[in-house]
């Protein structure tokens, strides 16, 4: 029985060629859901039944109802002398990478001012706003990257996805301008709506995160560390902010990454230790295990996360650093409640020791 719609021929016409020589066309199809990332969309230009095959919306809800769609690591990085972008893709199995096709956008935007979020089970990575070098001037880029057909796009053909994309941001001449400014971004229907501010005279954005149903923004501690740096806590269905917890905001010294609804922290000072916050007491907890890497895999960092699914309960944790060097840590719970790392480390081809990151995704492909 074939996993894909079948395919009725026109009247008249000479029966299809079969998929692949000698095989039924449902064991072909199975043999297509089986190619790895990114071949499948390389794979469209063998024959035109293979790009009608791959083409057809049931063949990504097919790879995913048999659970064949593997975790994959997105980069956004930038050539340090020239800051030309380039995203590439990790396979973290093989430690293979993969250039993305370029995304669209001018020449002058500046790495850091974009934004980046993900649907990781749909395949799909958003790129948000930005800002021009030559003009100082905000830009609107709302660009998506499809996993399933290895290509950049309006962000306006999405096709079905719940959510909304919350982005907080400014205007001004530089990175370090204050928060003033929230918008929802409804992929949907392809459409801004403002959204309530922050109030007073907003933030300096040093990191933010979603994790319950909230989106936590802070402004991280900043040298000579003499002023406790100010949080807030955004309410998407209330549409309402509050102040962050003062153990939340004070304990927050790092890069975060959600695993579930567990937020964790990479130090960006001493040792770089893990550490997880515990909401019920307003605290932070360092996770026990094995040190950072922090010999191998130098700032500046981006991370993110992927959960195992493993009987373990284990998580993967991605410290992108330096050169596309990446720290990989997996994260267990043991008997008795308390999360343990280890660490390993993935080396980079020579050719990206120029290249720093920007922002890193875990999609599913």
């Amino acid at each position: 029985m074939p996993i894909l719609r079948p395919h009725e021929p026109a009247a008249n016409s000479p029966p299809p060629k079969p998929l692949i020589p000698g095989l039924p066309d449902d064991i072909a199809e199975l043999c297509l859901l089986h190619l790895p990332y990114p071949y499948q969309a390389l794979a469209r230009s063998v024959s035109s039944s293979w790009n009608r095959v791959l083409q057809d919306p049931t063949f990504l809800l097919s790879k995913t109802s048999l659970s064949l769609s593997l975790p994959y690591l997105f980069v956004f990085a930038f050539h340090k002398s020239t800051s030309r972008i380039q995203w590439q893709a990790l396979d973290p199995r093989s430690g293979r990478w993969f250039v993305l096709p370029p995304m669209p956008c001018p020449k002058s935007a500046c790495p850091p001012a974009f934004a980046c979020a993900s649907m990781p089970r749909q395949g799909k990575l958003f790129v948000l706003g930005g800002m021009r070098t030559d003009t100082e001037s905000p830009m609107r880029t709302a660009v998506v990257y499809h996993a399933s057909t290895n290509q950049w796009s309006p962000s306006g053909v999405v096709g079905e996805g719940g959510g909304s994309i919350v982005v907080a941001g400014g205007s001004g001449p530089d990175l370090s301008s204050s928060t003033a400014a929230v918008e929802r971004y409804d992929p949907r229907e392809d459409a801004w709506r403002e959204a309530a501010g922050m109030g007073g005279n907003g933030m300096v954005r040093y990191d933010s995160v979603v994790v319950g149903g909230r989106m936590y923004v802070t402004e991280g501690w900043t040298w000579p560390f003499m002023f406790t740096p100010r949080g807030a806590a955004y309410d998407a269905e209330g549409d309402t902010w509050r102040e962050m917890g003062r153990g939340m905001r004070e304990g927050w010294t790092g890069l975060s990454v959600v695993v579930g609804e567990r937020l964790f922290v990479i130090s960006e000072h001493g040792d770089h230790q893990l550490k997880v916050y515990d909401p019920e007491e307003d605290t932070w907890r360092y996770v026990g295990g094995d040190r950072f890497p922090c010999e191998d895999v130098h700032k500046p960092f981006a991370a993110s996360a992927a959960e195992e699914g493993a009987e373990e309960e284990a998580a993967v944790i991605y410290v992108v650093g330096s050169g596309l060097r990446v720290g990989v840590g997996t994260v267990r719970v043991g008997k008795d409640g308390e999360f343990w790392v280890e660490w390993r480390v993935l080396a980079a081809p020579k050719a990206f020791q120029d290249l720093s990151p920007c922002n890193c995704q875990v999609l599913y492909a």
